[in-house]
């Protein structure tokens, strides 16, 4: 696989604004990203943008947080689906991680997996910067478990990014059939080349159009 396959082109913040997007779908579609990772308001719009192309659209479900009900996700999922979504990238419930609760972590990622089942990947955000290693762990097992594609280090919104340990480790804990998705602070092709290297295979990055013309960014996604 290319390098820019490899790559969720990604514009999360919350000032983004129509022809941030519009250039965010061009970007992907002139270097051939896996796909564009944006909020669930922009979808539709992307999803027209991108239509014919192989690009997908990406959007975050729970987002930033994790902290919305079961029940919440799976709607935002069937409602991404619907608007034209193909990648879903779920927060879990981090607080019920770490007090130990891992029957509601699981079912809270069954309830994204199911509501996606056969018409998008899902790929679980365990928040790395938030947990112990064993807590990574936990999490990287029960995302199996409950039948997730991908686990994935960071929002890019808490205290810390990505780091080659963690996806490491993830990448040891899941095995070789589940994919690791990297994000937060890879902003250079050597970034990259340190994450696949780890086990990663997707990036999510907003400096895309830098690593691939080998450039570095200062954005903190």
């Amino acid at each position: 696989m290319s390098i820019a396959g490899m790559i969720d082109h990604t514009l999360l913040r919350a000032d983004a604004t129509k022809p941030e997007i519009t250039k965010l779908t061009e970007e992907a579609k002139k270097y051939g990203f896996a796909s564009v990772c944006v909020n669930p308001t922009w979808v539709v719009y992307a999803a027209e943008q991108l239509a014919g192309t192989p690009v997908k659209v990406c959007t975050v479900i729970g987002f930033p947080l994790g902290a919305t009900t079961s029940a919440v996700k799976a709607f935002e999922t069937k409602d991404a689906i619907a608007n034209g979504a193909g990648e879903v990238d779920m927060v879990i419930n981090i607080g019920a991680l770490k007090a130990g609760d891992d029957t509601l972590v699981e079912n809270d990622i069954r309830a994204v997996v199911e509501a996606a089942a056969g018409k998008a990947l899902v790929k679980v955000i365990i928040e790395t910067s938030l947990l112990t290693d064993e807590e990574k762990v936990r999490a990287s097992e029960l995302a199996v478990k409950a039948g997730a594609d991908f686990v994935k280090t960071s929002t890019g919104f808490s205290t810390g990014g990505a780091t080659p340990a963690d996806v490491a480790l993830m990448r040891k804990t899941v095995g070789p059939d589940v994919g690791v998705k990297a994000s937060g602070g890879v902003r250079s092709l050597e970034d990259m080349n340190g994450m696949i290297e780890a086990g990663a295979t997707r990036i999510g990055a907003s400096s895309g159009v830098k690593i691939m013309e080998g450039g570095q960014s200062a954005s903190s996604y």
